[in-house]
């Protein structure tokens, strides 16, 4: 380490985001998703040092730090990249079920096969496990939904965005006491109104810093007040991503505000040019952040786990599980289409996070990491078959249709 300098580390950074600049062209050309990519940088970069004997050891609260930033910045630009109308009130209404149930019933899933396999483990041990691995990454959707229809990417997004948020509140609800009470329900529950109702004011105090503020820092102290919150929120039990959610929302679909006097404050002029600047610098810190995330991630896995017989059968009883019940919703309960839509179940930076912040009495000593990296590593690859198996329609059959509607 003493050998390795500050024009080394330099060049070292800088590589590897123009790796992961490549590795994003690769995935629209190839449909291969860049995390996994990403994630096979990691473990390369883990067998050449030690092969080099050269030691290099990442803190633990480095994973967490960047986790917890990309977490803002991903529902951020999820929020900003949401448009709402009456005529996608159906959609919305049907990714945010699709999101709900599958969930809800993945937890459950996934929590009866620790319970079964785990014998010694507590239920709610098991269930906030089983809720770690049953969040549907953004950071791993939102890159890998650009050769979609429209409305197959924004059914994606907004699930995923949902999944997102309902997977952290449920976590935080489960992981908050040693012993879950009527009264600890009942804040939860009231959790979610106050916080829309603290995200009122908050999105008007972020709009006023970004168009009134005269100063040319603008985003990152916007970006500062945003983890302030996020922690202040989560200090306190309440849903903050909630709050970060609807700040992009709300500044991506300004035109729907009506009252004038506010209107008069902040014109849509104003909103949609502060709008489009966020929505660019947003994009450009979750790629950075998504980039470092998943190398250090992926430098942290261990491939002995593939030797592992019980490691292998218990993380493919969970993917099994996971893509069964979504085929179940997808196509009995509400008939959508299974291509690509089925395939899509990639866990990632939420299951990562979510898993470092286990409290240590919650925690299973039978339950093996390598479980973890199978799963994430499984379902990423299930979604690049689906990517892959995916065909968009013909040009020709969509130029008859749109003749057809004129």
């Amino acid at each position: 380490m003493e050998n390795f300098s500050s024009l080394a580390v330099l060049f070292s950074v800088c590589g590897l985001i123009i790796l992961s600049y490549l590795f994003s062209v690769l995935n629209r050309l190839t449909r291969i998703p860049s995390v996994l990519l990403l994630l096979g940088t990691g473990i390369l970069l883990r067998y050449l040092t030690g092969a080099m004997d050269f030691p290099f050891h990442i803190p633990p609260v480095v994973t967490e730090i960047l986790g917890t930033v990309g977490l803002i910045m991903i529902v951020l630009e999820a929020g900003l990249d949401l448009e709402i109308t009456r005529e996608k009130l159906p959609l919305i209404r049907s990714s945010f079920l699709s999101a709900l149930v599958i969930f809800l019933v993945s937890s459950l899933g996934v929590t009866g096969i620790l319970f079964w396999r785990l014998a010694d483990a507590p239920f709610v041990h098991c269930l906030v496990y089983a809720i770690t691995l049953s969040v549907v990454s953004s950071s791993i959707v939102l890159p890998s939904v650009h050769h979609l229809n429209h409305e197959k990417k924004e059914f994606l997004i907004y699930e995923a965005s949902f999944s997102d948020v309902l997977g952290i509140m449920v976590f935080n609800f489960f992981t908050a006491g040693q012993v879950i009470t009527l009264q600890s329900a009942s804040w939860f529950v009231g959790s979610i109104p106050v916080a829309v109702v603290l995200s009122v004011g908050v999105c008007f105090g972020l709009m006023l810093l970004l168009v009134k503020n005269r100063v040319n820092v603008k985003f990152f102290l916007v970006f500062a007040v945003l983890i302030v919150i996020y922690v202040g929120g989560k200090s306190m039990h309440l849903p903050s991503l909630l709050t970060i959610l609807m700040f992009g929302l709300v500044v991506n679909n300004w035109e729907l505000i009506r009252w004038k006097p506010l209107k008069a404050y902040f014109s849509d002029e104003k909103v949609n040019d502060m709008a489009a600047f966020l929505k660019s610098i947003t994009a450009e810190s979750a790629f950075l952040i998504r980039t470092f995330f998943f190398i250090i991630f992926g430098y942290s896995i261990e491939l002995s786990f593939l030797k592992n017989t019980d490691v292998l059968l218990l993380g493919s009883s969970i993917v099994l599980s996971l893509l069964a019940l979504r085929f179940i919703y997808l196509r009995i309960v509400h008939k959508y289409d299974l291509l690509p839509e089925l395939f899509y179940i990639p866990r990632g930076l939420i299951t990562v996070l979510l898993f470092y912040k286990i409290p240590e009495w919650q925690r299973i000593e039978a339950f093996d990491e390598g479980v973890l990296f199978f799963v994430i590593l499984a379902t990423t690859i299930i979604m690049m078959i689906g990517s892959l198996l995916y065909r968009d329609e013909p040009v020709e059959n969509l130029d008859e249709a749109n003749i057809a509607n004129e």
